[in-house]
């Protein structure tokens, strides 16, 4: 394109004319107008839309830059916008007489419109009272209509037909799906029959109300003999119990009355079967025709009291279990619909409500194992008639143990499977407590036999523990291994402040036998006899008590401080027989106004004593002991006795002593015994050895410094010989020392 103005920056290279016209301006003015151009064409952007229009313009053209073109180019544009406004006003002509003939049509349509508007009034007019008529009647036919459903709906709802009534009140009629639908729709309306009863017209309500009472009564009544009627028939063994009788126990729920009628005639029916079934396993197994001839009688084997019992309760166990796996269809798997059914009959039924204010809840467990309870009523009184009169019949103390072990395990079955306060569980309670009652009757017979029998009584002369408490220990043992086979693994550990199942046998079975036997001990007028029997009594009782411990518990502490005390009265004998065959009695006697023995109060607590006196307290106390060799028994030729009878003593004195206790059944009870007596013995004579010297010190005979009080008296004998001493004073007359009594004795 060919641009109409030089670029810029574009330096002219053609020199000016030298003639100038006198009509141009000065050149300066030239040159600030060709510079104002520039200035303004310099300035324009290029990025203008109407420049670009423009160019774009004169680029469509075709044209090319020459002075003649740029001269023609303002006339030829002014031209053809002179043409277009030319052609413009052409249009807008046509556009005018449009309009002129468009107003025309519109006056036509007005003037049209005004006569029809006029005719429509007059048409209104005329069709008004019509149309208002006509409207009255669609109003009226919607209210009939709506009435017409509202009596269908209300008819549906509420009105039974004649057949399904019939269906659910006849007698005729069986008991199906179509009657528990039809009650099911009943029950419903009269339900629904109390929202009637909200409305100012209570008429209606009031009455099919009262139909549907009466039909809900008709067809429960109906229900009920049907369900008495199934139940005649009903078999229990079979494990499959019809869907029926359990879906019309669920809705006769609802009737609580009907319901435990229903129940009790049930109970009655069952009670009758398994109490005919019972008498027929006692007695008639192998008589009956349809009975298998290898199941012999329970009865036949009455003569063993154990066996008889145990067959008679595991046959009631079995058919327990049996009874309460059939029934529990009807209760516990439908338990929550039986609870709702009674809930409700209980609202319609209040005056079978025993406490208004008690909420009645439905246990199906509690209601099957009260039902299996009286279906067992005969069993369990011919159970119980048989049980007493075996036992009367039965006088062996053991056995009857054995019925109460096993009335217990029963007793504890039947309270897992029926409950603690099933009647069950408390018949073998009783039947428990009656039999537990014989068999203290029995110990108790046993005890009063022999307390009346002296000969039996009396102690044997090697006073061995007498054979009638030797009896009952084996009695008693077998109790205990009764008890251990049936509760004593978990009762061992179940002790309280009276004991646990076993005290009560003990209390009949061992304190008599053993106070009876402590009582025959009386009889023993000497000392060591009776403890000697004694103990023997006491040694038996307590081996047989501590094999088991659920009975040692209880006894064994007791047996333990009785053995003890009798101990202590043992040791006393057998510390008093040494002192007495020694002769050392008779010394101890006689020194008792000077100080306590050894034996009776500790050393230690005399040394510390003697320690803490006075200088003078002890002057004084060795001026009392000088006057031991005025006593009678010591002097010479009592005291030379004395030490005579002491030598003769030691070389047999622990088989002496062992042969004092030789009828006590115990080899290491004796040797114990023996030995603390021994020490006993040993101290008492350090004792009379420390008061001889003692006395010989506070007459001057002995020189304290020089002289050994142990085993070397002898050699401070001889030194005293030897610096001319005459007289050696008590120690010389009874030169034994306390050494050589424990070597003797060991």
């Amino acid at each position: 394109m060919t641009s109409y103005f030089p670029p810029p920056g574009h330096v002219s290279t053609r020199t000016p004319s030298p003639a100038v016209s006198p009509l141009l301006p000065p050149a300066s003015q030239r040159s600030n107008a060709l510079n104002n151009r520039l200035t303004s064409v310099l300035s324009a952007s290029y990025a203008d839309s109407d420049i670009r229009d423009a160019l774009e313009t004169l680029s469509l053209r075709g044209i090319h830059n020459t002075p003649e073109v740029r001269r023609q180019l303002r006339l030829d544009v002014q031209n053809e916008v002179v043409d277009c406004n030319a052609e413009i006003v052409r249009d807008f002509g046509k556009i005018a007489e449009q309009l002129n003939r468009i107003g025309t049509v519109i006056t036509s349509l007005n003037q049209t419109c005004e006569e029809m508007r006029k005719h429509i009034g007059m048409a209104r007019q005329d069709t008004g009272p019509v149309l208002e008529e006509a409207s009255a009647l669609m109003n009226q036919r919607k209210e009939a209509e709506t009435k017409q459903q509202l009596l269908d709906a209300f008819a549906k709802h509420f009105i039974v037909s004649d057949d399904d009534l019939l269906a659910l009140t006849s007698i005729e009629e069986p008991i199906n799906d179509q009657f528990f639908d039809v009650l099911a729709r009943v029950k419903q309306v009269h339900r629904d029959c109390e929202a009637l009863l909200g409305g100012e017209n209570q008429r209606l309500g009031m009455e099919l109300m009262e139909k549907s009472t009466r039909s809900l009564n008709s067809a429960y009544q109906k229900l009920y003999r049907w369900v008495q009627k199934e139940f005649k028939s009903l078999n229990l063994e079979d494990p499959r119990i019809s869907s029926s009788i359990r879906r019309a126990l669920r809705v006769l729920a609802e009737r609580p009355s009907l319901f435990h009628s229903c129940l009790d005639f049930f109970a009655e029916a069952r009670d009758y079967v398994l109490s005919d079934a019972f008498h027929y396993a006692l007695t008639d197994a192998v008589t009956g025709t349809g009975g298998d001839r290898n199941v012999k009688p329970i009865e036949f084997s009455a003569h063993d009291p154990l066996r008889y019992i145990g067959d008679m309760l595991a046959w009631v166990h079995s058919t327990t279990v049996s009874e309460r796996e059939a029934l529990e269809s009807l209760f516990v798997a439908d338990g929550e619909e039986l609870a709702r059914g009674i809930q409700a009959g209980l609202s319609s039924e209040p005056w079978s409500r025993i406490d208004e204010e008690e909420e009645v809840v439905f246990d199906g467990q509690k209601a099957l194992s009260d039902l299996v309870n009286r279906d067992l009523i005969g069993v369990s009184r011919a159970l119980r008639q048989r049980v007493e009169l075996v036992i009367k019949g039965h006088d062996d103390p053991v056995t009857c143990y054995k019925v109460v072990n096993l009335l217990s395990f029963y007793r504890t079955t039947f309270s897992k499977l029926l409950g603690t306060n099933s009647s069950l569980a408390e018949l073998l309670e009783t039947l428990e407590r009656f039999t537990f009652g014989h068999f203290e009757a029995l110990m108790n017979d046993v005890v009063s036999n022999l307390s009346t029998d002296h000969l039996t009584l009396a102690p044997s002369e090697d006073l061995s523990t007498p054979q009638f408490l030797v009896d009952a220990f084996e009695n008693l043992t077998s109790l205990m291994k009764t008890y251990e086979a049936s509760f004593g693994a978990e009762d061992t550990q179940s002790t309280s402040e009276n004991g646990n199942r076993f005290t009560a046998v003990l209390r009949a079975a061992f304190d008599p036998f053993l106070k009876l036997a402590k009582s025959s001990a009386e009889e023993l007028s000497d000392a060591t006899a009776r403890a000697v029997y004694l103990i023997n009594i006491h040694l038996t009782a307590h081996s047989t008590v501590s094999a088991f411990p659920f009975a040692s518990t209880t006894h064994l502490n007791s047996l333990s401080t009785t053995l003890s005390s009798l101990r202590v009265d043992l040791l006393e004998i057998q510390h008093r027989y040494l002192l007495e065959a020694s002769g050392l009695q008779v010394l101890l006697t006689a020194l008792e106004p000077f100080s306590v023995p050894s034996s009776a109060k500790p050393p230690s607590a005399d040394s510390e004593k003697q320690d803490s006196q006075p200088v003078e307290n002890q002057q004084h106390q060795q001026s009392n002991l000088a006057d031991i060799a005025s006593l009678p028994a010591f002097q010479p030729e009592a005291l030379v006795a004395t030490s005579q009878q002491l030598d003769d003593f030691l070389p047999s004195a622990l088989m002496d002593a062992t042969d004092n206790l030789k009828r006590l059944r115990s080899a290491a009870f004796v040797k114990s015994v023996t030995e603390e007596a021994v020490e006993a013995f040993c101290r008492d004579f350090e004792f009379v050895e420390g008061m001889i010297i003692g006395a010989d010190e506070a007459r001057g005979k002995v020189d304290v410094t020089r002289v050994d009080r142990g085993s070397e008296v002898g050699a401070g004998s001889e030194k005293g010989a030897e610096e001319g001493e005459s007289d050696w004073g008590l120690r010389r007359l009874f030169p034994r020392t306390t050494g050589e009594i424990r070597v003797l004795l060991s």
